[in-house]
């Protein structure tokens, strides 16, 4: 992987935090974006966990919404630099971790291996299967999902929940 992504974040985010990447939301064309795509703000319950901070690797319309973001856990947004999958991989490396709505970016950890959440809408695409919190594609995945559809209050207790009891 590219060390240049590594030294950056390095220098960009403190030594004693744990980094964990996010992606709030998805492509806005896409079919089902309405209820798999959340807000920035929805992840406030896991801003309030100690020594995190968040890479935001958001891309596209809804990145603008880091603008606003004034949440407990530092954010670095390196979404707008991210050129391509390579960059995506590098960056996904130097993470300990990546919460995701069910974006490319979940299937890229998943891929790599990577330690992940992935938040599924009530109604999710058919690859992550039913009443399940894991994948067999993905063994590094955890699969988080609402249970009241366009609701992410109790997902993202769960996916903090999650992330505050693994280890980086």
């Amino acid at each position: 992987m590219c060390p240049a992504w590594k030294e950056r974040l390095d220098r960009l985010t403190p030594a004693a935090s744990r980094r964990v990447g996010i992606v709030w939301a998805g492509r806005p064309t896409h079919n089902n974006d309405r209820w798999r795509s959340a807000r920035l703000a929805d992840f406030a319950p896991l801003a309030a966990l100690p020594a995190i901070v968040f890479v935001s690797l958001q891309k596209g319309p809804a990145a603008a919404q880091a603008g606003e973001y004034f949440g407990a856990a530092p954010m670095v947004n390196v979404g707008a630099e991210i050129a391509d999958y390579e960059d995506t991989m590098a960056i996904l490396d130097s993470l300990d971790m990546v919460v995701t709505v069910d974006t490319s970016v979940g299937h890229v950890a998943g891929a790599l291996g990577c330690k992940a959440i992935v938040l599924l809408a009530r109604a999710p695409d058919w690859r992550w299967l039913l009443d399940r919190t894991d994948t067999p594609w993905y063994p590094s995945l955890r699969l988080v999902r609402q249970t009241t559809t366009g609701v992410w209050t109790d997902v993202m207790a769960k996916a903090a929940a999650l992330v505050a009891e693994t280890d980086a």
